[in-house]
């Protein structure tokens, strides 16, 4: 059996033992229990995934941006990939003297067998190298066609042990997940699945049914389907109880918008990215995106502030006349409610005032009721969390599937506002009696006999989201406290009366002008009760009889202004998605998220959504080129194709390919025409060269160029035109007006934030371009922007600088191997008087002796481990050495005095390691156990700079 979430699995678990089971580690916790199953005795095993199992994604040809043509993504191939590759940890298979065919054999589709050791790097296709004595490694081309793509297949012998590593194409790479599922599916002659039943659900079903081998109609091993609501012990045995198939086309209809999704939003993406990036200099063009749903959601929300830019406020005059009854003084109603015309505005208050005398002409009292309301569904709730919890969508969905993972809720995806016919309203108000807050209130209910629900709509998928078992705020905490109150209250409502309350309408004449007066009295609280923010505000009046005549007080004309709507709210928007069928109930909240963390949308108080300048922009631009792409209509058409594939009414492939079709055709329109849009991109934003401040000189023509600071951050020459990227996220100076001895540019100096960052040295130019081949990937160094996406930046920083000759570079700085990892350990220029080494590919600082006066590296070599020797001035006062003497030489790691004095720390990282190798090995005697810290590795220390 597998569940969605480890909790759901352990809640399935528990009821189908009894609370007999046997619980082990694995990727995610398996259960295991003798029960019944279909009438008979079974062994069972229950596990779980954590959401999707696979992600689709382009291939590795279709990844690089340089390399491919936006368009081309359109038909371009696409593969299932690992949903959250972060999570794979590195695992080694053994065999002993078995042939590798035979894991290659016993392998399912899309896994292999296991990890290499970590210190086994892969090696390129048909390459082969010795890595020492014992260990042979060889490439296997033949692979490819026999096994399914296999680029290439590294066959270890080591200890006499075999070692077998298959690695796939990137279409058939290693999932950590795949590999439990398959494994625990062994000699399983069932597969339930226990996954949420809405479409998403329904499509890691069979993302499950394919790691773990089984096939939807093979008679020898049946797959099931579990349909729940609900992970309470009476929904489970109900759901074990009537299990069915897999819904093969709800899959499917995932599969098509995924893929429609991915080809459109990335195309656009990649093409607008990089036609704005670098052009203008207060416009953060690291990510600007496009999608088929995010797009028209901000489009509502440009929508809305272009109504109130061009709202144009008018003056209107109102009527109101006052009288005193009984000691009470009463304000009345204009039947005209308001004129915009102060001439004949003023003419009514005259003659009103003239007549003086009000007349009651006719007193109405009309019983009047308030409707409970209807279930509550996914939309009804996220709009409720927005106005009145201060929740966003994205929290509130949160909040609500924790509360549903641990059995407090309902499952929180559903549209239907309907509760079904067997639904169990005394079990459920049972449940909640003895809550402390509404204990009292569901009583009355149970016993005075509880309404029935109004009737509501029935999407077919799952009930209304109710509470399933009573709660208080102390075990649910404050946030998911409020959210869980609102369920109880909100169901609680709907198995309530409605309001019940007497409307009382008096009417008067005046110099033949009319007025009225309401009065509510409340007369059956209902739900009201329970619900309090809903209630009648009761407003009493005088009591008046027909024909009465009363003297007017006074006449007062009122002056007002239309005002414009406000921004959008959150709320609003979503009801806006609903109705025009932008997302559904589990990707509404994504949306959302999305416009306001790519900064297109600003949540400001009330949860009210401001689009910024780059939001407006972009949506003015849309639509001079193309409205249909910002507008809900093609959305809203997408959304009924692929709801007619999970009906089984449409094919699969060809809806994909007719809305691939029409994306493409608008694609290639929009880059003909991007010049419109970059127009009103020129209005708004500033071009680089009136941009930044003057910060460096260029090498190529000895101007100044200006550095730009608004993300991502990069140098612009506007003689060259040439824009350099920066690191990002930290602070840049002038270096002493030093220069590279390769280009000619001057140095920079970047200091990352906080005590603990870093500072190093770079030329602009060998950061963008490095000079050395292979520099990049030799060192595994990544670009420094967000997203990933910031053309070759992060190149080569003079720590990674390999020349002989230059004095910043690693071969002049570099003083020893890191104890953390292959890096070395690089004099931080700039950390005086704390001064400090710090690894070029790790987070590891060494302290050096603090408050000297100059320490600096030298040209010579330790002798025993290979370190660079430095020197080191004291300050007179503090100097440690003897008969006061100040300047001192040694190797950090084998100087008994410059060892004690040095300390292992952890700062901030600049690179993540991908691969590679550093420079230098050795850590010396003791490597760096200096004031108790650090542990040192057993690597030779004789090998610390043979490969400068």
């Amino acid at each position: 059996m597998v569940a969605e979430k480890p909790s759901i699995a352990l809640s399935i678990a528990t009821v189908l033992s009894g609370g007999k089971l046997y619980t082990r580690k694995a990727s995610t916790e398996v259960h295991e229990f003798d029960g019944m199953f279909l009438g008979s005795h079974a062994y069972i095993k229950v596990t779980s995934v954590v959401g999707h199992v696979f992600r689709l994604d382009f291939p590795p040809a279709y990844q690089d941006w340089n390399a491919s043509n936006p368009l081309d993504l359109f038909q371009a191939p696409v593969h299932k990939a690992e949903s959250n590759p972060k999570s794979i940890s590195c695992a080694v298979l053994w065999g002993f003297s078995v042939p590798f065919w035979w894991w290659v054999n016993i392998l399912p589709y899309r896994v292999f067998a296991a990890f290499l050791p970590l210190e086994l790097v892969f090696l390129p296709f048909d390459l082969a190298f010795l890595l020492g004595k014992s260990v042979l490694v060889t490439s296997a081309s033949s692979v490819s066609e026999q096994k399914k793509k296999i680029i290439f297949l590294i066959f270890v012998l080591c200890n006499e042990k075999t070692i077998v590593k298959l690695a796939y194409e990137r279409y058939y790479g290693h999932w950590r997940k795949c590999w439990h599922l398959n494994q625990e599916a062994r000699g399983c002659g069932h597969l339930v699945l226990w996954l949420d039943c809405d479409r998403e659900g329904e499509n890691i079903c069979f993302e499950v049914i394919e790691c773990t081998g089984f096939q939807v109609n093979d008679a020898r091993r049946k797959v099931h389907r579990a349909r729940f609501s609900s992970v309470t012990e009476k929904d489970i045995l109900k759901a074990m109880g009537n299990l069915v198939e897999p819904n093969r086309n709800e899959a499917l209809a995932v599969d098509a918008r995924q893929e429609i999704d991915l080809k459109v939003g990335v195309a656009f993406t990649r093409f607008q990215t990089t036609y704005f990036q670098g052009k203008y200099g207060n416009l953060d063009s690291r990510f600007i995106s496009y999608g088929p749903c995010q797009t028209p959601t901000l489009g509502f929300c440009v929508q809305r502030y272009l109504q109130i830019t061009s709202f144009k406020p008018e003056k209107f005059w109102t009527l109101h006349p006052y009288l005193v009854q009984n000691g009470y003084e009463l304000k009345l109603e204009w039947e005209r409610q308001k004129l915009f015309d102060f001439d004949v505005a003023t003419m009514f208050q005259k003659l009103v005032m003239q007549d003086g005398i009000l007349e009651v002409i006719d007193i109405s009292e009309k019983k009047e009721s308030k409707v409970r309301p209807s279930g509550l569904n996914t939309v009804n709730l996220l709009k409720v969390a927005s106005s009145a919890l201060g929740y966003g969508p994205q929290m509130a969905m949160q909040l609500a599937e924790r509360l549903y993972t641990q059995g407090f809720i309902s499952y929180p995806r559903t549209e239907s506002t309907a509760y079904p016919s067997s639904f169990d309203f005394r079990g459920t108000l049972s449940a909640l009696a003895n809550n402390p807050v509404w204990g009292d209130y569901v009583e009355r209910l149970l016993a005075e006999g509880y309404a029935k629900p109004r009737s509501g709509t029935d999407a077919g998928d799952h009930p209304p989201i109710t509470p399933m078992r009573s709660a208080t705020e102390d075990m649910l905490g404050k946030d998911a406290w409020r959210l869980y109150s609102y369920v109880c209250q909100h169901f609680l409502g709907t198995v309530s009366p409605d309001c019940k309350y007497i409307r009382t309408k008096v009417k008067f004449s005046m110099g033949a002008e009319f007025f009225h007066c309401v009065g509510q009295h409340v007369t059956v609280q209902g739900f009201t009760y329970i619900m309090p923010w809903l209630a009648i505000n009761e407003k009493k009046i005088p009591q008046f009889t027909k024909e009465e005549k009363i003297e007017v007080s006074k006449v007062e004309l009122h002056e007002g202004n239309t005002v414009p709507p406000e921004y959008l709210s959150e709320s609003e928007l979503i009801t806006l998605m609903e109705k025009n069928g932008i997302g559904t109930d589990a990707s509404i909240p994504v949306h959302i998220n999305n416009i306001c963390e790519r900064n297109y949308v600003q949540v400001q108080a009330g949860r009210k959504l401001a689009p910024t300048t780059l939001g407006i922009t972009l949506i003015r631009g849309y639509q001079c080129i193309d409205p249909d792409l910002c507008l809900p209509d093609i959305r809203s058409f997408i959304e009924q194709q692929i709801t007619l594939v999970a009906k089984g009414q449409a094919d699969h492939s060809g809806v994909v390919q007719h809305v691939l079709q029409q994306f493409r055709q608008k694609y290639s329109y929009f880059v003909k025409q991007i010049e419109n849009m970059d127009a009103l991109f020129e209005a708004q934003f500033s071009p680089l060269s009136n941009s930044g401040r003057v910060l460096s000189k260029c090498g190529k023509c000895l101007r100044y160029m200006k550095y730009i600071s608004m993300q991502p951050s990069r140098l612009y020459c506007s003689t060259c035109e040439d824009v350099y990227n920066l690191p990002q996220r930290g602070t840049l100076k002038l270096y002493k007006e030093l220069t590279c001895p390769l280009d000619n540019f001057e140095l920079l100096i970047f200091s990352m934030a906080g005590p603990e960052g870093k500072s190093f040295p770079l030329c602009p130019f060998c950061y963008n371009n490095p000079p050395f081949e292979g520099i990049d990937t030799l060192y595994g160094t990544t670009t420094t922007g967000s997203f990933g996406k910031l053309g070759k930046g992060a190149g080569m920083p003079c720590f990674l600088c390999p020349h002989p000759a230059c004095r910043h570079s690693m071969i002049a700085q570099g003083v020893c191997a890191c104890p953390e990892c292959n890096g070395t350990l690089v004099l931080d220029p700039v950390s005086a008087p704390k001064w400090r080494l710090y690894c070029n590919m790790c987070n590891c600082l060494v302290s050096l002796p603090q408050g000297a006066h100059r320490i600096a590296t030298t040209q010579e070599q330790c002798p025993e481990c290979g370190s660079k020797i430095i020197e080191i001035d004291f300050n007179k006062k503090t100097t440690p050495l003897d008969d006061g003497a100040t300047l001192h030489t040694g190797c950090i790691l084998c100087d008994e005095l410059l060892h004690s004095l040095i300390e292992v720390k952890h700062g901030k990282s600049f690179f993540k390691r991908l691969g590679g190798r550093g420079r230098g090995r050795g850590a010396g005697r003791g490597a760096f156990k200096g004031r108790g810290r650090g542990t040192g590795k057993g690597v030779d220390p004789k090998m610390s700079f043979r490969d400068f």
